[in-house]
């Protein structure tokens, strides 16, 4: 294992090919048969894992700092089992301005719909409880 992975390994971050989202439930995602029970960023080179937004049911771009330039063409949100996160509009602005599309949907709809993209260039940012 490279240096690089171990010291990403120790600070919750999980380097790795393309990831499979599977098997969504209320507080549960499965990433690559490894079930998260904390909010996670799947990205198409790793899985950052016990994702916390400054205010939980919010998204703001600060909360995307750690990733935003490692942001493919597409984010899909999943806003929680009844979407209750809401997407500030500045990270919609943001995100256009540098050529992501983002979507924004509940998480097990998000799930599904990663499912459909192509994981090389679609990363999620998955609220898993409300």
């Amino acid at each position: 294992m490279a240096i690089g992975r171990r010291l990403a390994a120790r600070a919750g971050v999980q380097t790795r090919a393309v990831a499979r989202i599977e098997g969504y439930r209320f507080g549960s995602v499965l990433v690559d048969g490894s079930e998260e029970s904390a909010d996670v960023i799947v990205l198409p080179g790793r899985v950052v894992r016990n994702w916390v937004r400054r205010r939980g049911h919010a998204l703001a771009i600060e909360d995307l700092a750690e990733v935003l330039d490692e942001l493919p063409e597409r984010l899909v949100v999943g806003t929680g089992a009844v979407g209750r996160m809401r997407v500030d509009p500045a990270v919609l602005e943001r995100l256009q301005e540098r050529g992501v599309t983002l979507e924004s949907m509940a998480t097990a709809e998000a799930v599904r719909r990663y499912g459909e993209l192509d994981g090389a260039t679609t990363a999620a940012a998955l609220h898993l409880t409300c």
